[in-house]
């Protein structure tokens, strides 16, 4: 059946593409966020899954990203190029220790079971987020992995490094501590300069920082609160969980907009 010309238009109208929906799409940037495989249980399903807590993907949402979930990958150096390809910014997440030997030292009788899976997936990940100067935002064991990725070591157990166990109370519940942020660093441009309370659940920590690295908080003992990169790349390393605290979403805002700016840069690259 033939259209009329007004049904015609009417009908070119439905069928074209939203080019405002598309360029609001493209306005928000994918953030991916590394993950465990883990057991759990679902209804009468008990299998192994991708875990994270929402807090996590939560934070990224409310910024203003669309949150990617990135369980292990088998063959780890092939996988993560093309996964990277589909990111604009890349979250190191928390999670169990990283493997002493990858920064040539014996286990810790405290230190936990490995996860070669993880520590390869990341470290395959950050990596190719490096080479392609994708911004990344590191958190807790995530700072920890990038400061051994970059030939630093780690302190396996603080209580006997520090004498104290303020950093991991136990039992599930978030410890508070108080650290101070570096004037003039790029954490100070988006949580402010001076004392913030933070969420702390861990029971290692930076021991000689990695190259590269510029250390930007510190607790009053001296531990290494957050770092980032010297070079022109986007690199923020925090030792506690920002996304356990709403004021702490500074964070995950400051990674998206950098993220959205990676990705307008990787469009204009494509049209050129």
């Amino acid at each position: 059946m033939a259209l009329s010309g007004s049904d015609a238009s009417s009908d070119s109208a439905r069928l074209a593409p939203s080019t405002t929906g598309d360029s609001a799409q493209r306005a928000r940037p994918v953030i991916g966020l590394t993950t465990y495989l883990e057991q759990a249980k679902q209804g009468v399903w008990d299998v192994r899954a991708a875990f994270l807590p929402e807090q996590y993907f939560d934070a990224v949402a409310a910024s203003g990203g669309i949150a990617v979930l990135l369980p292990p990958q088998p063959g780890p150096d092939a996988a993560a190029p093309a996964v990277l390809d589909g990111l604009d910014g890349l979250i190191l997440t928390g999670g169990l220790d990283v493997e002493p030997s990858l920064y040539g030292a014996e286990r810790h009788p405290s230190t936990d079971p490995g996860r070669p899976d993880r520590d390869a997936w990341e470290l395959a990940l950050f990596r190719g987020a490096e080479e392609r100067r994708m911004p990344v935002l590191a958190i807790c064991r995530g700072l920890q992995l990038v400061n051994v990725a970059r030939g630093g070591t780690l302190h396996q157990h603080l209580p006997e490094a520090l004498g104290t166990e303020r950093y991991r109370v136990g039992g599930g519940v978030f410890a508070t501590n108080e650290v101070q942020v570096q004037d003039g660093s790029r954490l100070a441009g988006l949580v402010g300069r001076g004392p913030i309370e933070v969420h702390s659940y861990h029971h290692q920590g930076v021991d000689r920082l990695g190259d590269g690295l510029v250390v930007t908080a510190r607790t009053d003992d001296g531990l290494v609160q957050a770092f980032e990169s010297d070079g022109e790349g986007y690199l923020v390393g925090v030792q506690w969980h920002p996304e356990e605290n709403r004021e702490d979403r500074r964070l995950f805002a400051g990674l998206v907009a950098e993220a959205s700016v990676y990705a307008g840069s990787r469009r204009e690259g494509a049209l050129a």
